[in-house]
This record gives C-alpha cells, structure tokens and sequence, in this order.
C-alpha cells in the first residue's frame, strides 16, 4: 500500500535492548542508556513499532514523511484505547491533519462522543471486526500503554504485518518537524499545557497543542491543530512515553514519586527525569519549578555561565548537554517569581511578576490556588524564550492580558453546580500532593462552610504506597467518604484499602462506603437535613464513576427541594 510505504519507509534497527512490557527486541531511542522497570530490571522504556514479530524505531531523517502526510490524505491509522485523554487527543489531531481514523475501547467516554461526533469511526469493545469494516487493512495501529500484547486487535495486526506503534513512538514521529515545546511534571502539566496553548494561540501564534485534559475554551476540545512551527505537548513520564522526544524547550513543574506500578521509588524517577532532560536537543532550553525539591534535583548537572539572551541574565544556568535554564516560583531566588499573592473577586489568584529583583507586571488569574500562580510563571518563562524579539515589558503585558483570560481546564477545581445551598465541585486529583492542594485552596474559598468530600482512589498500588500520605491530605475537609478503589490496570490483591484508609485518617471525620449509589444516599441525606447551611461537596478521582456523582446529587436535590 502506497501510503504505508510513505509512513513507514526505511525503519532503522540500528541497536536492541529488551522491551519491559512487549518483551520483544526494540531498539532504544534514549541515547543508548538504559533505566530499571519493575516489571524487567535493565531494560529500556522505549517501545517502538511492532512490525511482523520485530519491534522498530523509524529513522529520524524519515521521520519527515510522517508528517509530510498531514498534507494530504495519507491512510487510515487505528488507535486501540481511543477513549482515554492521551490518546483521543492524537486521534483527533490525526483526523485533523487527514488521516482517515478510527479507533476502540472497552468502556465509552465523553472523549468518545468527541471524536465519533468528529467523523471518527468510533467502536465499543475491542475485536478484528473494528479493521475489516472497509475491506481494507489500517497502515498503522496507535496503542494506549495499558494495551496488553495478547489484545485480539493487536494480535491481528501482528499477523498481517501492520506496524503497530505505542503512543511514545507516534509522539516522536510527530513532533520530530517542530519546535517542541514538551510540558513535563508529576503534577500540573495539563493546566499548564492548556495555559500556554491558550495564551500562545490568543497572541497569534499558529501553533499545534495536545492536551491530556478537556479545554473548554479550545475549539477541538484537547487540541489545537494549528501549522507549527510550534508544537506544544504535555509530556507524560507514565510508562516514560516523554523518552521518545527531542525537545527544544523543557518544562518541568515539579517532580515526585508517582506511578507506583511501574517505578520503585522516588529516585528512579529521578532518573527517568533526568534522561527526558538529557534529550533535550542542543540550544535548547530547560524551564523548571526551583520550589520543587524533585525538579531542582535536576540541576546538579548545570553550572553558572554568562549568557548573551537578554531574558537570560547573567549567572544562569547551562547544562553540559548545551541547553540553558530558566528557574520560577515563589522563591525570590528563582528567575522569574511572584510576590504579594492574594485571591481575587473572580476567586483566582493575583500577583506581582518579578523577573530577577525587578518587578514587571501585576497578573490576574481566574484559577484558584497557589499552583496554578506556578502555572502561569512557567507559561510567562516559557513564552518569553520562545519571543526574543520584543521588548520583555510588551511581552509580559500581551501575555497578562490573555492569563487572565484563561478559564482552566475540565476536572480541575471545576464548578459543577449549586442547589438549595449545596455547591458541588469536582477534580481530578488522585495524589496526596494535588488532593492537599485541592483542598486547602477550598479552604481558602470558602472558610467557614462545611467542606465535604467524596473520594475514589485510583489504583491498589498507588493507595497502598501512599496510604499514611492520603490519610493527612484531607486535613481541610469536615468529613469525608472514602470508597471502593478504581483500578483498571491492576488485579484486585483482596485487601480493602478503600476501608483500611477510612480507618487511618483520624482528622476530620470519615467512613467507608464502597458502592457509589450509597454514597450518593448518604449525601442526600445528611445535606438535606441541614437545608439552612451552606455545604460544599468534592468528588475527587480519575474515573467517569466519580464524575457522574455530582450531577446525581445536584439533580436528586432539586427534586427534593
């Protein structure tokens, strides 16, 4: 087939190391330097095409014909988990950039309703009928990283020859042309992803932006699916997919330990921190969170130098690999920081901009809380390398303008409704750093109002490595129910870690109740015995269970009022 041809022309096998989950000989992309897994010590995160029985790794000088294709119609790519945010998003760029595209998944999303509402054939349930619908075979198979190797389309595709590619690699392929500028950090990447697409694309700039989140304010929902050459990309460390690209700028928000399943321990994703880094290509740049104790860990590698950038002041940071460093937060010692931090009569945040000791601008935001002050620094740093030729004052202030403009993104602190005093809120925190932070800006709204929260952890391993952690993060709340835990990648090991942290948290008040129509039982009930108050009500978690709490409670509430 003439386009597959196109696509996957000139594969290079240059070197091998074993696949951590494929189990399979790929090649490596990381430079030859492998890190550790869990599932299989020494081996490398880089998952390439699979192609026959052979796992490859195309050619970056051929890396150009994926994208030329954008150009024209260029074939039909198949993506098995299209219904999770990472890879909606791509589907929806490809299908944007002329690709004939479909997709499966086993269980339906809203991101689903998206693509199919798009012109993407959309199918429920994973089966070989999804690639023979047309009498014709996809030219490529773009696969989530919870995808197991045994799945009946993979399987399939195997059989036929057909190159399968894990999102990483596609991600690679994509943004080899561009200027990439990759948003990387355990939290916070996809509201700063959002924040900076939104800003860029408000002061004219064409750019191409994938996000891990919905956007209200965007068009396509979680893309912008501009003509370069900017490319801005959240960039996620879960099965290290960010190890496949080549920035031009880095940014780092902050940096923990996180995906229990598949890193040891805090210093193991310092590693894997530290390669993503390392490729970064040569000019280019790192902009980080110096208040993260995790991010400025990656410094040990840069050294003082004088640079000629006049938004790079003398005594910045250069690393050995040739990329400068631009540091943000609150400390007066980072780069650029923020003073004088108050909430504003929209509920946001406002602050003085420094950069250096020299304040610049007063910022207004629309988002709460004292991390998304951090987001916005890290869009204000990142816009300011990217534009050299303007004056820093016309730059920040075009930049403050289009901030405050900006509404967020779905899932975070987002405001669900209001009935008879009830206000319901819901995000997407499943970390007790972001669940911490959720809720002590929650406080900080709302003082004196009982503050109630509902939340379902996602994965065993995650509450079982986090367990003494989640018990203090919910120090802000009146009383909190905590529920069975969601954990579609792991078997249920047969303990109850949904009860055995109800148990564990001694401040304020909480129960276990597993099953979500209980819950909601629960919350009609004691809200409506207290119709006088005012209460807010939290559903935090990841899955679309927790989500659909909210507009349950709020809807039985109306009808009881």
């Amino acid at each position: 087939m003439a386009s597959r041809a196109l696509l996957f022309a000139n594969m290079d096998r240059r070197s091998s190391a074993v696949c951590h989950r494929w189990q399979v000989r790929c090649s490596s992309a990381v430079r030859g330097v492998p890190i550790p897994c869990r599932r299989m010590k020494n081996a490398s995160f880089i998952c390439c095409a699979y192609v026959g029985g052979r796992a490859v790794t195309e050619n970056a000088k051929d890396v150009v014909a994926v994208s030329r294709c954008a150009e024209e119609k260029k074939g039909w790519v198949h993506f098995v988990g299209i219904g999770g945010y990472g890879l909606s998003a791509l589907a929806m760029l490809a299908l944007k950039q002329g690709f004939d595209v479909s997709g499966s998944d086993i269980r339906w999303s809203d991101n689903m309703d998206n693509l199919q509402e798009a012109g993407v054939k959309v199918y429920l349930g994973h089966s070989i009928v999804c690639m023979e619908t047309t009498g014709k075979r996809p030219d490529a198979i773009i696969i989530s990283s919870c995808i197991p190797k045994d799945n009946e389309e993979i399987v399939h595709a195997v059989s036929l020859g057909i190159p399968i590619y894990k999102r990483d690699s596609w991600l690679r392929n994509i943004t080899e042309q561009y200027n990439l500028i990759a948003i990387a950090g355990t939290h916070g990447k996809s509201t700063t992803t959002a924040m900076l697409s939104y800003v860029l694309h408000a002061m004219g700039d064409d750019l191409i932006a994938v996000v891990g989140a919905h956007v209200p304010q965007f068009s396509e929902g979680n893309i912008i699916p501009g003509k370069g050459p900017n490319f801005v990309l959240e960039a996620d460390e879960y099965d290290c997919c960010f190890l496949g690209l080549s920035p031009s700028i880095a940014v780092v928000t902050n940096m923990e330990w996180e995906h229990v399943d598949l890193f040891d321990d805090e210093e193991h994703v310092q590693r894997v921190f530290r390669m993503f880094v390392q490729q970064i290509k040569s000019g280019g740049h790192l902009i980080m969170c110096g208040d993260s104790a995790g991010a400025h860990s990656l410094l040990r590698d840069c050294k003082p130098k004088t640079l000629s950038n006049k938004y790079i002041c003398s005594g910045s940071l250069v690393s050995d690999a040739g990329f400068a460093v631009t540091t943000y937060g609150m400390s007066s010692k980072m780069d650029w920081h923020a003073s004088s931090v108050t909430i504003n009569s929209q509920g946001g945040q406002d602050y003085i901009l420094h950069h250096k000791e020299c304040p610049l601008a007063e910022v207004s935001l629309k988002l709460p809380g004292n991390h998304n002050v951090l987001n916005s620094l890290a869009v204000i740093a990142t816009i300011a390398n990217l534009i050299k030729d303007r004056d820093v004052h016309d730059t920040v202030n075009s930049i403050k303008y289009h901030l405050s403009k900006f509404e967020g993104i779905s899932r975070r602190f987002e405001f669900i409704g209001k009935v008879n005093g009830c206000c319901v809120y819901d995000d997407y925190a499943h970390h007790p750093t972001e669940i911490r932070a959720t809720l002590q800006t929650a406080r900080q709204l709302f003082p004196f109002q009982p503050l109630w929260v509902v939340f379902q952890a996602h994965s065993f391993s995650r509450i079982a490595a986090f367990m003494k952690d989640f018990s203090t993060s919910f120090l802000d709340a009146d009383y909190v129910i905590i529920t069975e835990v969601y954990s579609p990648r792991e078997k249920h090991t047969g303990n109850c870690y949904g009860k055995d942290l109800a148990t564990l948290i001694s401040d304020p008040a909480s129960e276990y109740i597993p099953k979500m129509v209980d819950v909601l039982e629960k919350l009609v009930l004691g809200i409506s015995a207290q119709r006088n108050q005012e209460t807010i009500v939290f559903t935090i978690g990841t899955d679309s269970e927790i989500t659909a709490l909210g507009p349950k409670l709020l809807r039985r509430l109306q009808e009881i009022s």
